[in-house]
């Protein structure tokens, strides 16, 4: 059932995404960054785009070589300009920030815009969850945001903030994930439940907030 509900949230996620990033589109080439297993890339192509990913994983690249769409194993790999480049869910994994957004500034376009998705430990589900809230996630990653810190890292990389965006369903993916971390026992009812209700409760208090459990922040050159 979890994988199945996984499907349909990605399938929805990924209509959202490219609805979101059409908006601010001038020209249809897109740069995706820690491209993973490539479902965003591929749906973005399907769509007209001229898409490239960049995947330091050797197998999950090799996995991506039937469908045709070009995937670097680094940055430095392509020097193409890009009028958009996006991260989802990619920044918190990276060791040197500063340096790493540098790079892909230098590969957007002067009116190019860059999407960065990454989780927010001043949400209400992590302040519920504490220890437990799965978007930690350690060690795989390397660095937790709030949207002052992501101000002033994006600004030391020459980049300013347009907009924040809200990811409301991470909230109940996480609080799924965070209840199976707090007790591995529960049931799969009282989980789903306890996450549907948690995750119900984070939303709505960052209605008021906007301390979501994931943001998206676009942002474009200084």
């Amino acid at each position: 059932m979890s994988d199945r509900l996984y499907r349909i949230a990605r399938n929805f996620t990924l209509r959202w995404k490219a609805q979101l990033v059409n908006h601010y589109a001038q020209e249809k080439s897109i740069l995706d960054f820690g491209c993973g297993t490539g479902n965003f890339l591929i749906h973005m192509r399907n769509k007209g785009w001229n898409a490239i990913g960049v995947e330091p994983s050797t197998a999950v690249r090799n996995k991506l070589v039937d469908t045709g769409i070009p995937v670097v194993g680094h940055l430095k790999e392509t020097n193409q300009i890009f009028s958009t480049i996006t991260m989802w869910h990619v920044l918190e994994h990276v060791h040197m920030l500063t340096a790493t957004l540098t790079e892909i500034k230098k590969r957007l376009h002067a009116s190019g815009t860059i999407f960065i998705a990454v989780p927010n430990y001043k949400s209400a589900d992590a302040r519920h969850y504490q220890k437990y809230w799965a978007a930690y996630d350690v060690p795989r990653h390397l660095w937790h945001f709030d949207q002052q810190t992501m101000t002033r890292v994006l600004q030391n990389s020459g980049l300013k903030i347009v907009k924040i965006v809200p990811m409301k369903l991470d909230a109940y993916y996480v609080s799924l994930l965070s209840e199976q971390h707090k007790d591995q026992k529960i049931g799969s009812i009282t989980r789903y439940t306890n996450a549907l209700v948690q995750a119900w409760k984070s939303n709505r208090a960052a209605s008021k907030t906007g301390e979501y459990s994931s943001l998206i922040y676009i942002a474009k050159h200084l």
